[in-house]
């Protein structure tokens, strides 16, 4: 061995005040190959140490944290392991289907776990630590506003229908905040003379309506850097701003600075330190912040795809990325829920299903907040869609490069 070798140790280390976790490099010293090889003299000595060394690799691996959310370029690019899995593992809220047909005075297993998806988006504002498996007056309470907010039959019972529409993902947003709903349980019954309305509106604003300031009519946004996101899957982000930009005075433009942008977007999945952690897969899809927080947040868990298209519907696993980007940015500007279920703002959305044009409940709601684009035909379709053809796992090219560089140690090692 020459004087001068060094050889090349590495290793993954993932900060917590990081943006990503890092890939370090150092070198052997030069002094001290020799102490090294000699330990390593023996053949068994050296497969030992091999041994140790990718074991210290994949552990390190392990600990990093996600860098890249399940984004598919379409549904039939998602692995069959992955599609395999899906089917062997629950959504997130599955089991409340076995509590269908339950009403007040009942008392059943795990019925306090309705009680906090309720609490969960509003519709009970008690603490959790007070719940029960009883069937109380407060969850028939809860069950009857919900009933009303989407458009269902206000029996105050887990009917067929109200369980098929708790069990839909949804945005993680609430539905009721403090107490205060503009969907349909917050309006006043409608007359039975509607002859003369077109339409209802049920566009809805946060408490206290905030907007960005209205000096302030470009916005730029960034993605977390560990995500490691394509510039196909970017520029789906991009055609969600843009339906917005159509029809208001709102510019959108990308920035490379995640810290300082106005809109900073990531994928994380369970609790990632805004107190409104994801549930895992088919639950919670996503939740963005009321202006100026600018805080959107996707759930790593799910299957998302890039490629919108009809076939989509085959797979009611897989998530369409564009639909719930359209929804969350409509919240980043200041739109709350609707009860008009052809609208972007609606708070569900069910699995395999595409939905990104904006109805004119959404329209009329954020032309109130930022007036109208000058240029608006009408249509809040972007001129331009674009496809990803190329795959988003990019944490597999991190393994493999980290592996590849195990491979030439080996190699060194033995060699």
């Amino acid at each position: 061995m020459s004087d001068n070798c060094r050889l090349p140790i590495f290793f993954y280390k993932s900060h917590l005040s990081s943006s990503s976790p890092q890939l370090h490099i150092f070198f052997f010293p030069s002094n001290q190959t020799d102490t090294l090889f000699r330990f390593l003299s023996t053949k068994k000595m050296r497969h030992h140490f091999v041994f140790f060394t990718l074991i210290i690799v994949l552990f390190s691996l392990s600990q990093t944290s996600p860098s890249s959310a399940h984004i598919f370029p379409n549904v039939s690019s998602i692995p069959p392991w992955i599609q395999k899995n899906i089917n062997q593992t629950a959504g997130a809220w599955d089991a409340f289907s076995k509590y269908a047909g339950c009403r007040a005075g009942d008392k059943v297993d795990g019925l306090a776990r309705v009680k906090k998806y309720f609490q969960n988006f509003g519709y009970i504002t008690e603490s959790p630590l007070n719940f029960t498996d009883d069937f109380d007056n407060m969850l028939e309470s809860a069950i009857k506003t919900y009933q009303k907010n989407f458009n269902l039959e206000p029996t105050g019972q887990l009917d067929d229908k109200t369980i098929q529409q708790i069990l839909r993902p949804r945005c993680g947003n609430p539905d009721i905040v403090n107490g205060t709903t503009t969907m349909n349980s917050g309006h006043p019954p409608e007359s039975h003379n509607t002859s003369l309305v077109h339409s209802v509106a049920h566009y809805s604003f946060f408490p206290g309506r905030p907007r960005w300031p209205s000096n302030k009519r470009t916005l730029s946004y960034a993605f977390a850097p560990e995500n490691q996101l394509t510039d196909n899957v970017k520029a789906v982000f991009g055609r969600a701003f843009s339906r917005w930009s159509m029809v208001t005075q709102l510019n959108f433009t990308q920035s490379e600075f995640y810290r300082t942008a106005d809109i900073r977007i990531a994928f994380a999945s369970g609790e990632h330190g805004d107190g409104e952690p994801f549930d895992g897969r088919l639950g919670t899809l996503a939740h963005a912040f009321s202006p100026p927080s600018g805080l959107f947040h996707l759930d790593n868990d799910e299957n998302w795809v890039v490629e919108g298209s009809s076939s989509l519907l085959t797979s009611m696993s897989a998530v369409d990325l564009e639909s719930v980007a359209v929804h969350e940015i409509g919240h980043l500007l200041g739109l709350g829920h609707s009860s008009v279920e052809e609208s972007i703002m609606f708070p569900t959305i069910s699995s395999g299903t595409r939905k990104v044009e904006l109805a004119n409940d959404d329209i009329e709601g954020i032309q109130i907040l930022y007036g109208t684009n000058p240029n608006f035909n009408g249509t809040s379709s972007p001129s331009v869609q674009q496809k990803d053809t190329s795959g988003a796992y990019s944490l597999g090219s991190m393994w493999g490069f980290s592996l590849s560089l195990a491979v030439e140690f080996v190699h060194i090692i033995l060699f």
